[in-house]
C-alpha cells in the first residue's frame, strides 16, 4: 500500500476534529441542529487552516443517510464517498483554474437540475476570488436565487478581492491562523498515534515554522520524518529547517540584560556557523521584546506561546523605556539589514546599537566620554571606570556650570524655572512638564497630573525626578503625583498659552498693519487671521 501523507491521513472527518476554528464549528453546529440552512456559505483565511475540510464536513453533515446532522455518521454510503472525493452531488470547483465566464456558465447550467443520490446538490468552489469579474456576474443571479436543492461552499484566502455583492449574499466565516500550542498538541497527538519517538521542544520548533498553518505543520512533520528516520529530534529539526535553537536568541536577550557584548558577539559567531537569516533573528528579538512590553503592562504572559526562555526574568530586569528602545531599533535593524555589507555585520551592529543607547544613559551625570583613537565599548563599570581613567584616549569634559535660580526650598518656588534646572531629559522631562507643583510638606513633595497625561507616569520615571530634585536641592527629597485636574498651571501648560499668546499679538500686528490693509483695498480681499500661523 502506497504511503499516504499525514495531511491527508490525517484529515478532520468530523467537527470534533477541528483544531481551533471553535468559533466557525460552534456557529455551523447550531445552524445544523435548529435546521437554519443558509443556501451560500464563505470560509476565509490563510492556507491550511481548514477551510475546505469544514466545507467537506458540511456537505456530510447536509447529506448523511441519518439526516441533516451536525455529527455525520462518516460510516454510510454518502459519507463514505464525500471522505473519498466519489460524490456525485459534491462538485469541487477550483476557480484558480476556472477563471473564465464560460467555466462558469457551463457549471450553473446544471444547478437546476435535481441532486443524484444526495438531498442537496453542492457546489465547493475553492479559491473563488480568483473568478473573473463577468464569472461573479454570471454567479450572482445564481446566488440570490438558487433553487431549493443547490448549497455554495465558497472558500478563499484573499476575501478582499471579491465583489461586495457577492459578500452580501453569503453567511461569511473568517478562519483563525491557529495558535502554536494548539499546532504543537495536534502534533504530539499524531506522532502518539503513529507511534514515532520525538522530542516535544522539536515538535515546538515544527508548529511554530507552521506560521499558523496546520497543514504546513503536518508537511514539515512529514519531511522531519523522513529527514531523522522516524525519530524526531530537536538537533535534527533545527538542521531541517535551517534555524537557529531559540536557546541562542535567548542567550543574546540574557546579553543585552547584562550589558555583555563580548558574549553577544561569541554568540553570534556560534550563530553563524549555521548560516541562518539574520532578518528573521531580528525578528525573533523583536517578538520577545513585544512580550516582554504586555508582561509589563499586564503582569502575565500569553499563555497559547510554546516557546522557551525566561521571558518574566528579563521583563523584570529591563525598564519599559529600554525594551521601546530596543523594539525600535530591532525592526529598525531589521529593515535595514539588506543595505549593510553583510547580514552578520547588520544583525551584529543592531545588537550593538542597543547597548550604545543603554551605556550612554548611564554614564555618570556631569561628564561626557569622548573616544579620540578608537571605539571601546564597557561591558561593566569597571570597564566603564579604566576606559575613564586612561591618558589619551578618553577626555572628561564637565558640562558647563549652571545657574541655579534657587539652592534652598521656599514657597514660591516656580516649578517650571526649576525644571529647567533639573538633569532631566526624554520621557522624565515630559512628565515633569505635564506636572503642577502642589507643595511640599517636610521632605515630601507632592504634584498633581492631568487624567489625560496619566501614561507619562511610570515608577522608573518618578524616580529619576525625585533624584533629579533631591540633588539640586542637595537633600534627600521624595514625591508624590496624585492624578486629576492641575489647580495650577503645568509648564506644558505654560508654554502652549505663552504661544497663544504670541501668535494673538502677531495676527493683531497684522491686521494693523497698513501694506495689509492696503493689499486688502487693492484685491478687495480680507486677511484671515486664522491663516497665520508661527512656523518654528
Amino acid at each position: 500500500m502506497s504511503y499516504l501523507a499525514l495531511a491527508r491521513k490525517w484529515r478532520p472527518k468530523n467537527f470534533l476534529d477541528i483544531v481551533g476554528q471553535e468559533h466557525v464549528v460552534q456557529a455551523l453546529t447550531n445552524a445544523l441542529e435548529t435546521q437554519k440552512l443558509h443556501h451560500a456559505y464563505l470560509f476565509s483565511g490563510t492556507r491550511g487552516i481548514g477551510k475546505t475540510t469544514i466545507a467537506r464536513i458540511l456537505a456530510k453533515a447536509f447529506n448523511c443517510q441519518d439526516g441533516i446532522t451536525p455529527d455525520p455518521c462518516g460510516t454510510c454510503n454518502k459519507c463514505c464517498e464525500v471522505d473519498g472525493g466519489r460524490f456525485l452531488d459534491l462538485i469541487e470547483v477550483d476557480a484558480a483554474s476556472k477563471t473564465k465566464v464560460d467555466d462558469t456558465r457551463e457549471l450553473l447550467d446544471n444547478v437546476q437540475f435535481a441532486p443524484t443520490v444526495g438531498k442537496f446538490k453542492i457546489y465547493l468552489i475553492d479559491e473563488v476570488h480568483m473568478l473573473s469579474k463577468h464569472s461573479f456576474n454570471a454567479l450572482l443571479k445564481t446566488l440570490e436565487e438558487p433553487p431549493p436543492h443547490a448549497k455554495f461552499f465558497l472558500a478563499t484566502t484573499d476575501p478582499q478581492k471579491l465583489p461586495v455583492t457577492v459578500l452580501s449574499r453569503c453567511l461569511q466565516f473568517n478562519l483563525k491562523r491557529i495558535s502554536p500550542k494548539k499546532i504543537l498538541d495536534r502534533l504530539c497527538h499524531i506522532c502518539d498515534a503513529e507511534k514515532i519517538d520525538y522530542e516535544k521542544n522539536g515538535l515546538a520548533k515544527l508548529a511554530r515554522a507552521a506560521d499558523g498553518s496546520l497543514r504546513d505543520s503536518l508537511s514539515l512533520l512529514d519531511q522531519a520524518i523522513a529527514y531523522g528516520g522516524d525519530k524526531l529530534r530537536n538537533d535534527d529539526i533545527i538542521k531541517m529547517l535551517g534555524t537557529v535553537d531559540r536557546k541562542y536568541i535567548h542567550q543574546i536577550m540574557g546579553s543585552i540584560v547584562k550589558q555583555d557584548i563580548k558574549k553577544i558577539l561569541s554568540t553570534v559567531n556560534n550563530i553563524d556557523d549555521f548560516f541562518p537569516d539574520y532578518e528573521s533573528l531580528l525578528g525573533e528579538i523583536a517578538e520577545i521584546l513585544q512580550r516582554i512590553a504586555v508582561i509589563q503592562v499586564v503582569g502575565l504572559e500569553n499563555d497559547t506561546d510554546i516557546s522557551t526562555g525566561d521571558i518574566e526574568d528579563y521583563a523584570a530586569k529591563i525598564s519599559a523605556e529600554d525594551v521601546q528602545l530596543f523594539y525600535q531599533i530591532a525592526i529598525m535593524g531589521k529593515r535595514d539589514i539588506h543595505i549593510a555589507p553583510n547580514p552578520k555585520v547588520g544583525f551584529e551592529m543592531t545588537l550593538i546599537r542597543m547597548l550604545a543607547f543603554r551605556l550612554t544613559e548611564e554614564i555618570e551625570e556631569g561628564e561626557t566620554v569622548i573616544h579620540e583613537k578608537n571605539i571601546t565599548v564597557a561591558n561593566n563599570a569597571d570597564d566603564l571606570n579604566h576606559i575613564r581613567e586612561k591618558k589619551g584616549l578618553v577626555k572628561k569634559i564637565e558640562k558647563s556650570s549652571q545657574v541655579k535660580i534657587k539652592s534652598t526650598w521656599d514657597d514660591n518656588l516656580v516649578w517650571s524655572d526649576l525644571i529647567e534646572q533639573l538633569n532631566i531629559s526624554g520621557t522624565t522631562r515630559m512628565l515633569a512638564d505635564n506636572c503642577a507643583l502642589v507643595g511640599r510638606s517636610d521632605k515630601l513633595i507632592s504634584l498633581s497630573l492631568d487624567e489625560k497625561s496619566a501614561s507619562y507616569r511610570n515608577k522608573d520615571r518618578e524616580r529619576i525626578l525625585a533624584e533629579s530634585i533631591s540633588e539640586f536641592f542637595g537633600e534627600n527629597l521624595s514625591i508624590i503625583i496624585e492624578i486629576g485636574t492641575a489647580k495650577k498651571e503645568t509648564p506644558n501648560q505654560k508654554k502652549v498659552r505663552q504661544a497663544d499668546e504670541e501668535l494673538e499679538a502677531v495676527r493683531e500686528d497684522l491686521k494693523a498693519d497698513p501694506g495689509i490693509k492696503e493689499l486688502e483695498d487693492l484685491f478687495g480681499v480680507d486677511m484671515n487671521p486664522e491663516s497665520v500661523i508661527l512656523k518654528n
